[in-house]
């Protein structure tokens, strides 16, 4: 008789987030990231789903073998192989974790961004994925919390500090790191927000890298003028419509329509922040895209984009355009970590390298929630970008009794390809094949399902003929 001594025997090696000097604590790790997918949660009472799964996630997270660290390579470790011969999009953004209000027993964290609540703050690099918008996973990711007594004074003498003593580093860091971790990709662009307009980040971009970033300093030019007046004197390349989504209840959305310049410019290096070896003077490509009669009472859409790649024709500002609103992709990873999804901000959590632990957890399984929920729609991409073959063996046995009778009980996709495994997924959990696709609730659901009936089916094959396998989970 054979028996599952841990509950995390059978989890797919994608769910693994590290070894930590012990298959056993690899399997426990790789057991909470799929129960954290499936429940849709980070409280450690929901992954734990009884008292002794609950204890057995505190004591994981109390390990001092199970590092941040690990964790976070592990994930960019399987990205890192996605992103093979591929166009790569690396989004790197910030977002914080605010305990104000809910802060009295946490130890360890400094204070957040409003200098009064406890918390933290997380920045990932996403791996995104140019010809189809697929998020293929975390690339890297750096989480820390501010110096408990630091109480914002730092930030009136930033002027005076190197870069290697600001916050502010984590821009390169991450730019260096993507680049590191994607260096099979057929090509990298690292595209971040206003927060990554730094000099130090185009002057000292790794090799390989290409940059689009939106600009947030009206910096002073090589003809003696400033950036944001520079696009005044350039044609117009083209215009095109562009839909803005809603912004809100009451807000329908619009088509805007617009306008797109651009140019090379030479932009001088700033009286502060710069190191000896940043060259007095970077030339790069500025691309604009400004609405043109915006509906009265919306802001208009304005981006003045810096970026190290060409833009001499229309087509080419308008990939710049496209490859910097792919941000988008950062935005939904971070609503699935938090209020939207898996909710962060609310663990009870006192510990500050314990909520390190599950952010880390939470980021990748945020990720893997948005790889299974696009999947629904179809496209190319293998299903090996979420499952190890054992796992898509299963699928491929496990599917063909979840067909019914008509054309919408059968799965219309490729077999082996990620459409595929996300019919089955989403059939596991509760989808008919008909009316609306199935949300993050259904495919959670169906993953827990298909990862238990998987299990079933690989200990069924491994075992000798004619022996009886139990599981006890």
């Amino acid at each position: 008789m054979v028996s599952l001594r841990h509950r995390g025997a059978g989890v797919s090696e994608r769910m693994t987030i590290g070894h930590f000097g012990d298959p056993r604590r690899a399997e426990r790790g790789a057991w909470i990231m799929q129960r954290a997918v499936a429940c849709g949660s980070l409280t450690v009472r929901t992954i734990g789903e009884t008292r002794a799964g609950e204890i057995g996630v505190h004591r994981f997270l109390d390990c001092p073998e199970v590092t941040v660290a690990e964790i976070l390579a592990t994930l960019g470790e399987q990205t890192a192989a996605a992103c093979a011969g591929r166009r790569i999009v690396a989004v790197q953004d910030t977002t914080e974790i605010n305990f104000r209000g809910r802060d009295r027993d946490r130890r360890g964290l400094g204070c957040g961004g409003d200098g009064v609540g406890l918390g933290f703050f997380l920045h990932p690099v996403i791996a995104v994925d140019a010809a189809d918008e697929a998020v293929l996973g975390v690339l890297a990711a750096h989480i820390w919390s501010r110096r408990p007594q630091q109480d914002g004074s730092a930030r009136r003498a930033r002027r005076q500090r190197v870069l290697a003593e600001k916050e502010s580093k984590r821009w390169l860091d991450g730019a260096a790191m993507a680049a590191q971790r994607a260096a099979a990709a057929r090509q990298l662009i690292v595209v971040g927000d206003r927060d990554s307009d730094l000099y130090a980040l185009f002057a000292r971009r790794p090799q390989r890298a290409e940059l689009v970033v939106r600009a947030a300093q009206d910096r002073a030019v090589e003809n003696g003028g400033r950036l944001f007046a520079e696009p005044a004197a350039w044609p117009v390349l083209t215009r095109y419509p562009l839909a803005v989504p809603s912004r809100g209840p009451g807000d329908r959305g619009r088509t805007a329509s617009i306008a797109l310049r651009a140019g090379r410019v030479g932009i001088k290096r700033p009286r502060n922040g710069f190191a000896a070896s940043d060259p007095a003077q970077l030339t790069l490509t500025l691309v604009e895209a400004i609405e043109e009669d915006p509906p009265a009472g919306a802001p208009p859409i304005h981006w003045r984009l810096l970026t190290t790649l060409a833009a001499e024709t229309a087509e080419q500002a308008h990939e710049v355009v496209h490859l910097y609103r792919l941000r988008w992709r950062i935005e939904q990873t971070f609503r699935a970590l938090k209020s939207d999804g898996l909710g962060l901000p609310d663990v009870q959590l006192r510990d500050a390298e314990r909520l390190f632990k599950l952010a880390a957890i939470g980021l990748g399984a945020a990720v893997r929630t948005i790889q299974l929920v696009d999947a629904r729609d179809g496209g190319p991409r293998p299903a090996s970008d979420v499952a190890d073959p054992a796992l898509i063996a299963a699928a491929a046995a496990i599917g063909p009794t979840l067909e019914g009778n008509t054309a919408r009980q059968s799965n219309p996709h490729p077999q082996h390809s990620l459409a595929w495994l996300a019919w089955i997924i989403a059939r596991l959990g509760g989808w008919t094949g008909y009316y609306k696709p199935p949300g993050p609730k259904t495919m959670r659901r169906g993953w827990d399902r298909f990862a238990a009936m998987a299990q079933g089916y690989l200990l069924a094959m491994q075992s000798p003929p004619g022996q009886v396998v139990t599981g006890h989970v």
